[in-house]
């Protein structure tokens, strides 16, 4: 029996932070991180039968085409994708009145898929590409506290990143859902993404503060990893994959990244459309399902 201290219900049996029951999970779940872009979502809804805010949580529950979806907001960083797929899985795999795991064979594998903004790292990763994440490099901290395992690849790319870039940690690195990229990537750019702590320092930006490393952006951009499944290197990065994909595997979920592409570091453009790249990316998943 889980503790009320480890999982916390709200006096409406609503999960804390999502402030969601289970009745509002479907089997496929869009998140996107910015609350104002639930909306630009389930516009395209037939129907939307619930709406819910909570802090930066706003949840749409609709149907697209007949098919049932719920749209999540996340907020930035994977401090909050700790938050959100840790209570999305108990929402549909731990029975709330015993306060106890569901037995295996009534465990639900969800479909959670992110749509996202990112940035380039590479002058052939154009703005306005959509790109489908492949492996996650996390360079972030959460891992620390779970026993992810990683397979002979992922650890030697950590290894090599953590030299290149002169780490006093190694990051994680995760392979995507191979079942919804084959499903949802189709013409898309495939690559590996790199998901940061922060905006500024950590992505290799510079307003009054210096970084550390003045060359962390040429590290990145230059680092390749050779194997017998090919060169392995950085297209992109943002602030959550890797905290998606460590987590999703952990708990047995599909997950996959998908990427709108409205800046390239390499080539200082941002996106004077942005908005309409996510609007595309939109479409286009919603289409595929």
């Amino acid at each position: 029996m889980i503790p009320e201290s480890e999982l916390i219900l709200n006096a409406d049996g609503t999960i804390y932070h999502l402030n969601l029951l289970p009745d509002h999970i479907s089997d496929t779940i869009l998140t996107v991180g910015d609350p104002a872009r639930v909306a630009q979502v389930s516009r395209h809804f037939d129907s939307i039968e619930f709406e819910g805010v909570h802090r930066e949580f706003v949840t749409h529950v609709g149907y697209y085409r007949g098919k049932r979806l719920t749209v999540l907001s996340t907020g930035m960083g994977t401090d909050n994708i700790d938050i959100v797929m840790n209570e999305l899985d108990a929402l549909v795999n731990i029975d709330f009145m015993s306060r106890t795991v569901r037995p295996h064979e009534e465990r639900m594998s969800l479909r959670i898929i992110r749509l996202g903004t990112s940035g380039s790292l590479q002058p052939d990763v154009p703005v306005g590409a959509l790109l489908a994440t492949q492996h996650a490099v996390g360079l972030d901290s959460l891992m620390q506290f779970y026993p992810l395992m990683e397979t002979g690849l992922e650890t030697q790319v950590a290894k090599d990143l953590q030299k290149s870039l002169d780490l006093p940690f190694a990051p994680y690195v995760v392979r995507g859902s191979d079942l919804l990229r084959e499903q949802l990537a189709g013409d898309l750019l495939i690559g590996n993404t790199v998901t940061c702590p922060g905006f500024y320092g950590p992505q290799g930006r510079r307003l009054r503060l210096d970084l550390r490393q003045p060359d962390y952006m040429q590290r990145l951009q230059s680092f390749r990893h050779q194997s017998p499944e090919g060169d392995f290197r950085l297209s992109n990065f943002e602030m959550e994959t890797a905290g998606y994909y460590a987590l999703g595997q952990l708990l047995g979920h599909e997950v996959l990244s998908l990427n709108a592409i409205v800046a390239n570091r390499a080539t200082g453009e941002f996106a004077k459309d942005a908005g309409d790249i996510v609007d595309r990316l939109i479409s286009r998943t919603l289409a595929l399902l």
